[in-house]
C-alpha cells in the first residue's frame, strides 16, 4: 500500500507550524458585486390615511366580486405580496399599478379612489354613466329632466327573487317555494348558460366580470317581461352590479337567504363548487370577506330569512309566509317605498 502525503510530510495539517504565507489565498469571485438594496420608499404621514382608504376600496371591490387575492395578483401582473400590502394600506402603489388593479377588477381607476368630497362623488357617478349603453343614458337623462313626474310605475307583479351567497339554499328553497305557490321556478345562471351555450365559470373566464353582468341584466329583463309570477334564484354576485340589483329591487320582491359562514362553506363543499375559492388556503377567510363586503347590499332586500340550523321544510314554510306578506304589502303601489333596513 502506497504511503499517503501526510505520512511523508509530518508537519502537514498541523496549523501551529504554518505561517501567514502558508495559508491558501482567500477565494475571490469574478462575479460583479450585487447592487445595494434600495431602501423602501418612505410614505409621508399625511398620505397614510389615503393609502388606507385606497386599500379598503380595493379589498372591498375584490371581495364584492368574489375574487381571491391570488387571482387579482395574477390578473394585474403583480406579486400577491404587493397586492396584500396595498389592501393593508401600507403599500404605496403607482398610478399605473392602480390602473392594472382596476382593469383586473373591470373597473375604472377612479373607482378605486375614495370619494372624499361631493365633487369626487360626482366624478365617480360620471364614470359609471359613461359605462352605460347610450339608450340607457338617454332614458336616465330624460327621467332627471322631469324630476316631479313619475309616469313609469314600479311593478313587481308576484315575483319573488332570492339573493345570497352560494350555499345559502336559494336553489333548493326556491324550487320548493315555487311548488307551494304554483309559480314557475327560474334560475338566472341556468338561463344565461342556455342562452350563451357555456357554463357560468367559462363565461366569466372568457368574457370577464363586466360582460357576464351584462348578460345577467339582459336575462333578468327577459324573465321579468315574460313572467308576471315567478320565483327567481339569482347569483350571489348580482349585488356587485348596482344597475342590475336596482332593477331587481324595483321589479321583484327580494328576499335575502342567509346562513352562517360555516354553513355556507359546508354546503358549498357538498355541492363540489369551490369557485372562486379553488386552490385557496384562505377559503373561509375569503368567504367571510365576501359576505362582509356584500352585507350592506343584501341588507337592502325587502325581507330576509336565516336558514342556519333549520330544516328545508321549516324554511319553505317561513318563505311562503314571507311571500304572502310581501304580496299583501303591495310595495309596488307606492313608488316612494324603500326596502326595509335590516342592518
Amino acid at each position: 500500500m502506497a504511503p499517503d502525503f501526510a505520512s511523508l510530510n509530518p508537519g502537514y495539517g498541523d496549523r501551529r507550524h504554518m505561517t501567514d504565507s502558508d495559508t491558501a489565498p482567500r477565494y475571490i469571485s469574478n462575479r460583479p458585486p450585487r447592487p445595494a438594496r434600495r431602501r423602501p420608499k418612505q410614505v409621508r404621514a399625511e398620505n397614510t390615511r389615503l393609502l388606507q382608504e385606497i386599500g379598503y376600496v380595493v379589498r372591498k371591490e375584490r371581495a364584492m366580486q368574489g375574487m381571491s387575492r391570488k387571482t387579482l395578483a395574477q390578473r394585474s401582473n403583480m406579486s400577491e405580496r404587493f397586492v396584500a400590502q396595498i389592501e393593508a394600506g401600507v403599500g404605496n402603489p403607482s398610478v399605473l399599478s392602480l390602473d392594472a388593479i382596476a382593469r383586473a377588477l373591470t373597473l375604472d381607476v377612479f373607482d378605486l379612489l375614495p370619494a372624499v368630497s361631493h365633487d369626487e362623488a360626482r366624478r365617480r357617478a360620471l364614470v359609471h354613466l359613461r359605462q352605460l349603453p347610450v339608450e340607457e343614458i338617454k332614458r336616465f337623462l330624460q327621467a332627471f329632466s322631469h324630476p316631479l313626474v313619475s309616469d313609469i310605475p314600479i311593478t313587481r307583479g308576484r315575483r319573488i327573487a332570492l339573493v345570497g351567497l352560494r350555499g345559502a339554499g336559494k336553489s333548493t328553497l326556491g324550487a320548493a317555494l315555487a311548488g307551494k305557490l304554483g309559480f314557475p321556478f327560474i334560475e338566472l345562471d341556468t338561463m344565461i348558460e342556455a342562452e350563451h351555450g357555456a357554463p357560468v365559470g367559462m363565461l366569466f373566464d372568457v368574457y370577464g366580470h363586466a360582460t357576464f353582468r351584462r348578460y345577467e341584466r339582459e336575462e333578468l329583463t327577459r324573465v321579468v317581461a315574460t313572467n308576471e309570477r315567478a320565483v327567481i334564484a339569482t347569483a350571489g354576485g348580482i349585488v356587485a352590479d348596482e344597475t342590475t340589483f336596482a332593477q331587481l329591487l324595483d321589479q321583484t320582491y327580494v328576499v335575502w337567504v342567509q346562513a352562517s359562514p360555516a354553513e355556507h362553506m359546508r354546503r358549498v363543499m357538498e355541492q363540489g363548487d369551490f369557485r372562486p375559492m379553488a386552490h385557496n388556503r384562505d377559503a373561509m377567510n375569503d368567504l367571510v370577506a365576501i359576505l362582509d363586503a356584500r352585507a350592506a347590499q343584501y341588507g337592502r332586500s325587502h325581507a330576509r330569512i336565516d336558514t342556519s340550523g333549520k330544516t328545508a321544510e321549516a324554511c319553505v314554510t317561513e318563505l311562503v309566509k314571507i311571500a304572502k306578506e310581501l304580496f299583501a304589502s303591495n310595495l309596488a303601489a307606492d313608488p316612494t317605498a324603500r326596502p326595509m333596513p335590516f342592518l
